[in-house]
């Protein structure tokens, strides 16, 4: 048998890939960092401007909040103050409450003696002025911690300081005016501590019958 030759022409060695044909190959799915999609490089859109005017935006927000912060925090310490300077002033008001009714009591039997006379007994003299004295020292007393009364007698009636009692008609006080107090204002250092018991005056009938009238006609 004749032996059949061996075929020429085709190389059937490994082919291997140079160098140029590797960088030659078309990039697959692989970014090139500074590139966009369209192989152009990307630009950074925030300029140095835009920049700036983002931080002084913040800077003006932040001290916007700075400023808000401050002002609440002197509302705070004032409103503190406010509360402790109070608290000294007025912690004795219960107590004071109590003391000027003491002083009301001292009032009334002061009032209780008869008016002074001529040839009234010594005792009943002595009683009174020992009374007077008491409530004179007793009313400076208070008065140097801050507490002082009022005689609302003759004044305008005001809602803030007085209690009406009563009203009754008077031809010697204007309407609206307190013709009789039974006890004064008490006050704690200008705050209302205790409101004058008094009776206001009202217009008498004739009055009232007077300002309703219509009045003549004079004119011709």
């Amino acid at each position: 048998m004749t032996a059949r030759p061996i075929a020429k022409g085709r190389d059937m060695t490994d082919h291997k890939a140079s160098p140029e044909a590797v960088n030659d190959a078309p990039d697959q799915g692989v970014e090139t960092p500074g590139m966009n999609e369209t192989g152009g490089e990307t630009v950074d859109e925030t300029t140095p401007e835009a920049r700036i005017e983002a931080l002084e935006a913040e800077v003006a927000e932040l001290k916007d909040r700075w400023v808000r912060s401050e002002a609440e925090n002197q509302n705070i310490r004032t409103r503190a103050k406010r509360d402790v300077e109070d608290a000294r002033q007025y912690a004795i008001q219960k107590f004071a409450r109590d003391v000027v009714e003491a002083a009301e009591n001292l009032q009334r039997g002061l009032a209780s003696i008869p008016p002074k006379t001529e040839g009234e007994d010594t005792l009943i003299t002595k009683l009174r002025e020992g009374i007077e004295g008491t409530e004179r020292s007793f009313l400076n007393i208070l008065e140097r911690h801050g507490i002082t009364c009022e005689d609302p007698t003759g004044k305008p009636f005001d809602a803030n300081l007085h209690q009406a009692m009563a009203e009754q008609p008077s031809d010697q006080h204007q309407p609206g005016h307190v013709m009789q107090s039974w006890t004064p204002a008490w006050l704690l250092k200008g705050r209302l501590l205790k409101p004058a018991m008094v009776v206001v005056a009202k217009g008498t009938p004739e009055a009232s019958a007077a300002s309703t009238s219509p009045g003549l006609n004079t004119t011709a």
